[in-house]
């Protein structure tokens, strides 16, 4: 064996383990469509790992349209780095990654064009023998197109983001000044984007300190803000003077979960009722097959739906400082793998049904909650409104009522004014999935004159999505500003939670005091054009 073999192959440690089943379902997806093709060396296809972190142990046959290749003439790729399939055995594995790509490469004659049939057998822990057929088709050559340059190895070299820059300046003749101008490595972007090309460079500000007396979030913070709206941070600001001067806003988070939603398909509803049945009997076991792929995951609940012939679930996680989309999504593949294995009845079966609503406001989550639940309330002082916003508490009551019946009768699923900004603005500065305003920014407002004549206002966000760990909150800018908050790395995300709804509430009083004084489009009118 080669030196650079060995860089491929690891040395196995022989430990006992339980054998994982692959579902047909699943085992479909390991031959890559699309992937057969002639080469220099003979004929290729890429396999991938649906599955789980695996290790293929030994090659035991590979069949091009039934005929067998010799496995002297079989070879594995992965990487940059090729093994003879004689040199795999239990001895020596290839790591198989959850979705890594290992590329199948045969020295044999090359393929005629047209479908062609692929058969092929491993031995791979946890899965014990491994065997699929696949049909697959060699395709006449394309013409190339021009592509953005990028590099498999390095693709985050300075290199390779030259070329995408030139590339870029030569294919739309713009020439770029600004975009190619930032401040850190950008290796550290690696997981977040792909073909790093440079930064948007969005305008930041800080509002605040705003006096926070929550559970997690206790004394004054200040608040970055990202944003391009003219009078956006002015008017937070004047909302957290109101809170200020009346002693601060109290927080409270009351639930935390995470959700992935798969669906099972079965041949009638009474085969869907009994497999739900069946679920109830089994989830200890779902749990700790959900639970196996993380230290952070637990698995709190699986919800039941019944529609027809259809059982939709949601699995309901908690998932520690992150947000967590991706830590379910793989805690649930697994879990419903093992349910595929284990329940024969299942026709046909979707990872994700939509029942989750990722990224979309819906009234499940703000039933069920997404994310965090959390609420901010305070008691806004009479005089206090007066002489700022020049507006009694009677008459904000009676524009949040009047605001709540114009929601109602536009369909909009939450009676909140703008949550959507607070919580955008601090998504850019922090390093959030952007994405997820779409449900982070329900916002549910209550407001009612106190028998002292005060203001009582909550807002509650049903649906809010944040982290301080992982994610793009790693980014140089984006942690800085977390860090300014206190709210960067493990163990900050439910403070980090109070100060957004402290912050969105704090923009709900300015935007109704400014509505109901008549200063809102003045406002803009003077300060928000940029033209």
């Amino acid at each position: 064996m080669s030196t650079t073999d060995k860089k491929v192959i690891s040395i196995i440690r022989k430990t006992a383990h339980k054998t994982v089943a692959i579902p047909s379902i699943i085992l479909e997806r390991i031959y890559t469509i699309g992937s057969l093709k002639n080469c220099e060396a003979g004929v290729s296809f890429f396999l991938k790992n649906p599955m789980r972190d695996a290790t293929v142990q030994k090659i035991i046959q590979v069949q091009i349209d039934n005929r067998s290749v010799p496995l002297e003439g079989v070879f594995i790729k992965s990487g940059d780095k090729s093994v003879k399939a004689t040199q795999i055995d239990n001895e020596h594995y290839i790591p198989f990654p959850l979705a890594q790509d290992l590329e199948v490469i045969l020295r044999i004659d090359a393929l005629e064009k047209g479908e062609h049939k692929i058969n092929m057998t491993f031995f791979a822990e946890p899965f014990d023998e491994v065997n699929f057929d696949a049909l697959d088709t060699i395709a006449e050559i394309r013409v190339r197109q021009a592509t953005i340059p990028w590099d498999k190895q390095a693709n985050y070299e300075p290199e390779i983001i030259k070329k995408r820059l030139d590339f870029i300046q030569e294919y739309s003749g713009v020439k770029v000044e600004h975009i190619n101008k930032y401040s850190f490595d950008p290796r550290v972007t690696q997981g977040n984007i792909e073909n790093f090309s440079g930064v948007t460079q969005t305008p930041l500000a800080f509002a605040g300190p705003l006096k926070v007396n929550g559970e997690y979030a206790q004394g004054e913070f200040l608040i970055p803000l990202s944003t391009s709206e003219g009078t956006l941070v002015a008017s937070y600001n004047r909302g957290i003077k109101i809170i200020n001067l009346c002693g601060g806003i109290t927080t409270t988070v009351q639930d935390d979960c995470m959700q992935r939603a798969p669906v099972f398909i079965f041949d009638s509803a009474r085969d869907a009722r009994d497999f739900a049945l069946w679920l109830d009997d089994n989830e200890p076991e779902i749990r700790q097959q959900a639970e196996s792929t993380s230290e952070v995951a637990k698995l709190l609940e699986i919800e039941k739906y019944l529609v027809s012939r259809y059982v939709y679930l949601r699995f309901n996680y908690f998932t520690g400082d992150a947000a967590g989309q991706n830590m379910v999504s793989m805690a649930t593949f697994v879990a419903c793998s093992w349910i595929l294995a284990e329940y024969k009845k299942i026709q046909h079966f979707f990872m994700e049904s939509n029942f989750a609503t990722d990224k979309k406001a819906s009234t499940i989550n703000i039933l069920r909650t997404r994310g965090k639940r959390v609420t901010a309330e305070m008691t806004l002082k009479r005089e206090v409104l007066i002489q700022n916003l020049r507006v009694d508490p009677e008459t904000l009551c009676l524009q949040s009522r009047v605001a709540g019946l114009g929601a109602y009768l536009t369909g909009a699923n939450n009676n909140g004014a703008h949550s959507a900004n607070a919580i955008a603005a601090l998504f850019v500065a922090t390093g959030q999935d952007i994405a997820n305003v779409a449900e982070s920014s329900v916002g549910i407002l209550l407001t009612e004159v106190t028998p002292e004549g005060d203001l009582y206002g909550s807002l509650t966000l049903p649906s809010l999505i944040v982290a301080t760990h992982g994610g793009g909150t790693g980014l140089p800018t984006q942690r800085e500003c977390l860090e300014i908050m206190g709210c960067y790395g493990r163990n900050k995300v439910l403070k980090f939670t109070e100060i957004v709804a402290a912050v969105a509430a704090a923009g709900e009083i300015s935007l109704a005091g400014a509505i109901s004084s008549l200063d809102w489009v003045l406002s803009h009118e003077r300060y928000g054009k940029n033209r």
